[in-house]
């Protein structure tokens, strides 16, 4: 029986392993994959002359349950390391919907920057109720989603006259917002920073922004920046993207700048991104650990 019971357990743990820590790369490779396989095959083959050496009806019910239960834990486990997709961040604007095939679609909330920081993203899928995404795992069927909370700046721009200019993100995911995702990288003095871009069209202005953590804000600002103060570093380019004289300043605890002959403003906020994982089917895995565990424990109970 020990035969039989080990590697079915062995499966129904590895699988199970794969739904509790979702998104491990080592899911996806050959020799993973081609162990769990090789587990099933060899349950298989051991359940036959388990199944021929059965005296009981009982004995056989239990067997045919250990193994078809380790088989279909087994197949769902393999089925989502060689066919599902590798894992995915899908980094969204605030009023954004991101759909996601055999999914559904991400609804990313309308904030304002004091409360982005609990905004919560929703799944929508067809026949069922909206799910609100947080930090810990949430099995969606075949995939594991999960809320990432990332930095992003808010922005806001004034002419010299201070009219509220109008930010727009012709390569954003949003054209019109303020929110900067910060998707892009660049090293800067030996750091790798994150940055994006945005467009001012009514003062005829490209602006990069750069972001600093409060620790790398702390080495590089020279005292513009607070200590625990995250700090957004502008360049302003002319519509021919050239830079501007005194075209360079650091936004620093979301103070306003003077720069390019621009006002400028970045907050630095977190909003969530969601992590989408593929992970084997729950209802399959868990009817397998049923019918597994099932089995063994008819071979224990006492007879009566």
């Amino acid at each position: 029986m020990i035969g039989l019971a080990a590697p079915a357990l062995l499966i129904v743990v590895a699988v199970i392993v794969q739904i509790a820590l979702p998104g491990r790369a080592v899911y996806h490779t050959g020799w993973y994959n081609v162990g769990l396989a090789a587990l099933v095959i060899y349950a298989l083959f051991v359940s036959r002359a388990r199944f021929r050496a059965a005296r009981t009806t009982r004995a056989r019910l239990a067997i045919v349950a250990i193994v078809v239960g380790a088989a279909s834990a087994g197949v769902a486990g393999v089925t989502s390391g060689l066919l599902g997709p590798d894992n995915e961040t899908i980094v969204g604007a605030p009023g954004q919907r991101a759909r996601v095939e055999g999914l559904g679609a991400l609804a990313f909330p309308l904030v304002s920057v004091e409360s982005a920081g609990d905004a919560a993203v929703t799944l929508e899928r067809a026949l069922r109720a909206p799910t609100a995404i947080g930090p810990h795992p949430h099995d969606a069927g075949n995939f594991i989603l999960r809320a990432l909370p990332r930095d992003v700046a808010y922005v806001e721009a004034w002419d010299s006259r201070g009219n509220h200019l109008t930010v727009t993100q012709p390569t954003g995911a949003t054209f019109l917002s303020p929110v900067l995702l910060m998707e892009h990288r660049q090293t800067i003095a030996g750091l790798n920073l994150p940055f994006d871009s945005f467009n001012l069209p009514a003062a005829r202005r490209v602006v990069k922004a750069v972001l600093f953590t409060p620790a790398q804000a702390a080495m590089f600002s020279h005292g513009l920046a607070q200590p625990g103060e995250a700090a957004v570093l502008f360049a302003v380019d002319d519509e021919n993207d050239r830079l501007l004289p005194h075209g360079i300043a650091l936004s620093a605890g979301g103070r306003t700048v003077e720069v390019g002959g621009l006002h400028l403003r970045a907050m630095v906020t977190r909003y969530p991104a969601i992590e989408v994982a593929s992970a084997p089917n729950l209802v399959v895995t868990a009817i397998g650990a049923m019918l597994v565990l099932g089995g063994i424990a008819s071979f224990i109970a006492p007879r009566r």
